[in-house]
């Protein structure tokens, strides 16, 4: 099996886990607010968790072996994708519908595409692209949308996945030599110390808020930080593997997963819409299944 091979196997897994993921924090953003302050306590028991596992695996070692080089691109992950975007998105996400919300989202691969082509010299074939745009479509047919307003939640909301898309383009090239976990608890551990700065001083009481949290707050919060692990570890193990257009794209089917689950669990339902949108995601991802794997010279570039 090819490295980018297992990366595609291992992107399908990190889909399947944000779809879940998406589906559970929907419940989690309504009974933990503020969004800033679920954000900063998830992020930091995130944070503290994969330093653990960092610690008890031994790879703490690999820390001091790190170039400046290296130290100066997980400094920037830390800071460009796991702080500034979290804040950004989830102050816009309360000021913009979520069906928007989630377009605007999904417009991280064309944003990674832009930059991976020329920076880190990737290859994007004609059914690849063809592939892009039938996922996309997928998740833009869907209930709710009546137009972008412009607005300024909105623009927030595209500087965040802005930024996590330079996130990806940064990590892809630090993963070359610096292992997943490691990128994992810089992005993670830096990150959440930004964001729960952030929260100190516009959430009051943060102690008092948190000795307060009901037994179905701390649930939600222990099951997402469990989902924000898993994704995190497996989107950097799939980006060491395969091109970030070809990871990115393949994320964007998570959408498949959540709308399974609410036909499911929520609306009992399954409409022509839903039906569209699964065949658009699907024959998506078989473009990219079929089509001759990419090459690319960009994972064994010196840093």
């Amino acid at each position: 099996m090819s490295n980018t091979t297992k990366g595609i196997y291992i992107s399908l897994l990190t889909a399947v886990i944000s779809g879940v993921s998406i589906f559970v924090n929907k419940f989690a953003v309504d009974a933990i607010k503020p969004a800033l302050y679920f954000t900063s306590v998830k992020n930091l028991a995130v944070a503290l968790l994969i330093v653990a596992i960092v610690l008890a695996t031994g790879e703490w070692g690999k820390i001091l072996k790190l170039t400046g080089k290296e130290l100066k691109y997980l400094i920037l992950i830390g800071i460009i994708g796991g702080s500034l975007p979290f804040y950004l998105y989830f102050t816009g996400l309360s000021q913009t519908p979520a069906v928007n919300a989630a377009i605007i989202h999904k417009t991280l691969v064309f944003w990674v595409m832009l930059m991976a082509v020329p920076l880190l010299k990737e290859i994007v074939s004609k059914r690849q692209f063809v592939g892009v745009l039938l996922l996309f479509t997928g998740n833009i047919i869907v209930g709710g949308f009546k137009g972008f307003k412009f607005s300024q939640g909105e623009l927030m909301l595209l500087i965040a996945t802005v930024l996590w898309a330079v996130e990806n383009i940064i990590a892809k090239k630090v993963l070359a030599t610096v292992s997943p976990n490691i990128v994992t608890a810089f992005r993670m551990g830096l990150g959440s110390v930004v964001l729960m700065s952030a929260t100190l001083l516009t959430v009051p009481q943060v102690m008092q808020k948190s000795l307060e949290l009901s037994g179905q707050q701390i649930f939600f919060i222990g099951i997402t930080v469990l989902f924000l692990l898993a994704y995190t570890t497996t989107w950097y193990s799939a980006l060491k593997h395969a091109p970030a257009v070809v990871v990115t794209s393949v994320l964007v089917s998570s959408t498949l997963i959540t709308n399974v689950l609410s036909a499911v669990f929520i609306t009992h339902s399954w409409n022509f819409t839903l039906t569209l949108q699964t065949a658009l995601i699907v024959f998506g991802l078989l473009l990219f299944a079929r089509n001759p794997l990419p090459t690319t010279k960009q994972a064994q570039t010196a840093l």
